[in-house]
C-alpha cells in the first residue's frame, strides 16, 4: 500500500517498494489527522521531521556505501549498525542479536549476490570477527570488525538532539 510511509505529506505516490521480514500490524493515519496533530503538538512534529531528515541521511550513507564500499567492509558496517541500534534498546545478548534475513535478503539489500555475501560471511568467520547463521549474528571481534568496516556511527545521529 502506497499510504504506509510518511513522505507521502509531500508527495502524492511512492516510487518505491515497502516490504516486511517479518508479520506486523500497521495503522493509517489520515494526512488530515497527522497535519491536526503537528498543529496541535509542535515538539512532535520537530521530532517527527528531525525523524524525516535523520531516515534521509541514513538513505544518503548506504547509497554512497553500495557505490563505493567493497563487500566485506559492507557487510561489516551493516552488523556494526544494526548490533549499535539494537544494543541501545536492550535487543543485544554479548553482541549477538537476531538478525531473520537469509543471505538472499541480505545480497539483496546491499547490492551483492547470495554467492558473494556467502564467500564474505566466510572471510569474516574465518577472522574471528562475526558469525550470520540461522538469523542470527554474533560479532566475535566488535573492535577488529569496527576497524574493518572503518565504522564510524557519526551518520545515524546517535546523540541526544534539542527538540
Amino acid at each position: 500500500d502506497t499510504r504506509c510511509d510518511h513522505r507521502l505529506l509531500r508527495r502524492k505516490r511512492l516510487d518505491h517498494d515497502i516490504e516486511t521480514l517479518n508479520s506486523c500490524q500497521l495503522a493509517f493515519v489520515p494526512l488530515d489527522r497527522l497535519q491536526a496533530m503537528f498543529e496541535a503538538f509542535p515538539r512532535l512534529a520537530r521530532i517527527y521531521w528531525f525523524n524525516t531528515n535523520l531516515d534521509a541521511a541514513n538513505h544518503r550513507h548506504w547509497v554512497t556505501s553500495i557505490a563505493q564500499v567493497p563487500a566485506l567492509e559492507r557487510i561489516a558496517t551493516l552488523f556494526c549498525e544494526m548490533a549499535l541500534r539494537l544494543e541501545i534498546v536492550g535487543l543485544t545478548r554479548g553482541g549477538s542479536f537476531d538478525f531473520p534475513l537469509t543471505q538472499t535478503d541480505l545480497g539483496d539489500c546491499l547490492g551483492l549476490t547470495p554467492v558473494h555475501v556467502n564467500r564474505v560471511l566466510k572471510i569474516l568467520r574465518e577472522r574471528d570477527l562475526a558469525v550470520f547463521r540461522s538469523g542470527r549474528v554474533d560479532i566475535i571481534d566488535q573492535a577488529g570488525l569496527r576497524d574493518l568496516a572503518q565504522f564510524d556511527p557519526a551518520y545515524l545521529y546517535l546523540e541526544p538532539e534539542p527538540l
